[in-house]
């Protein structure tokens, strides 16, 4: 699989009033996962409204790879800065960077079954 964006994350300072409107405006489903996220479903691509206190500052894509060390060498080596280092979530692991011309994203790989 080449590495493609399969994701986009919201940040919200009110998860609920986001995930509302998103249903509301755009007919988009909710999934809740928790006090400080929820899922979108029916967008066209998968996505989130974000509001734990650690959110990203902007909407952001989220890139899915095979090999997530193999990535980061080639976000480094094209010039992206690491803004947050590989962690475990529910569905795999991944870390944040940013692209020379100021755009943050997220990186990653599912979690082996």
């Amino acid at each position: 699989m080449a590495d493609r964006i399969d994701y986009i994350e919201f940040p919200s300072g009110d998860r609920a009033a986001t995930s509302r409107f998103f249903g509301e405006a755009f007919g988009w489903g909710r999934v809740g996962y928790g006090p400080d996220y929820d899922g979108i479903s029916g967008a066209g691509i998968d996505g989130g409204v974000d509001q734990a206190p650690g959110r990203v500052a902007a909407t952001m894509a989220v890139v899915r790879t095979d090999d997530l060390d193999a990535a980061e060498q080639r976000v480094r080596a094209a010039g992206g800065v690491i803004t947050r280092a590989q962690f475990d979530f529910p569905g795999g692991r991944r870390f944040h960077c940013r692209e020379p011309g100021g755009n943050e994203l997220a990186v990653w790989v599912a979690r082996a079954e």
